[in-house]
């Protein structure tokens, strides 16, 4: 996906919304939610055998080169989605779901599974209300959708620094800051997709690869946003 066809496609969000528009909206959502339960059950599953945690933990570089797994993936189905094929880009989307999952798996040996849960749930809550808004809002969320990704450049390097400075005050700030800017990109991104499938042609495959960088792109706004949040009021194992 590339800025002339997000224009393409999105140029003229007064039109009305075409026959196709529906069937690819529904498979943003569905892809979506399919990757959320995969990453779910990996990540469950990695946490409940001590092998598989021994392995990725253990200090070998395993956990090192799943995420560079993960952002190779990010960035060879982003790139490279109008090379692709359909099945290609969406085996891609999954295997990314289930290396994300292996690397999320800490969360269960860091945080009760009820405080996982219940934030599960404030997230999908609070991610359904914004991405309602997104959908529904008249204003253009361009410029707030800019904002957003300076802000983001600007909490990744705090990121960086704090991991050396080991600042819990910081820290909680930059949770604090991730929610909100992932609340703001929930709304942009559903948005975004919005005008880009609104005045698709057809349901073809072409039009399919672009829902699926859509659902790509609101399930990192999901899991991002359920990270903060995980960070800010998930209870800690004793």
């Amino acid at each position: 996906m590339n800025q002339e066809e997000m224009m393409r496609f999105g140029e003229a969000p007064q039109q009305a919304l075409s026959s196709a528009f529906p069937v690819l909206m529904r498979k943003v959502y569905i892809w979506m939610a399919l990757a959320l339960v995969i990453t779910g059950v990996t990540a469950y599953s990695i946490a409940s055998s001590p092998a598989a945690l021994e392995k990725i933990y253990s200090g070998s570089g395993i956990m090192l080169l799943l995420i560079v797994v993960e952002l190779g993936l990010v960035f060879a189905i982003s790139a490279g989605i109008n090379r692709f094929s359909l099945t290609t880009a969406t085996l891609l989307f999954t295997l990314y779901s289930v290396v994300n999952g292996m690397t999320l798996s800490y969360i269960f040996l860091a945080y009760t599974e009820s405080s996982i849960a219940s934030v599960f749930f404030i997230t999908a809550g609070t991610f359904a209300a914004m991405a309602l808004f997104g959908y529904l809002t008249k204003t253009d969320l361009s410029s707030m959708g800019k904002l957003l990704f300076m802000l983001l450049i600007g909490i990744i390097i705090a990121t960086i620094v704090n991991f050396f400075m080991r600042n819990s005050m910081l820290d909680m700030l930059i949770s604090y800051a991730g929610v909100a800017i992932f609340v703001g990109l929930t709304a942009y991104d559903t948005q975004k997709i919005k005008q880009m499938l609104m005045t698709a042609p057809d349901a073809g495959e072409h039009m399919q690869k672009l829902s699926l960088i859509g659902a790509l792109t609101l399930y990192l706004d999901f899991i991002n946003l359920f990270l903060y949040l995980l960070r800010i009021f998930g209870n800690n194992r004793k």
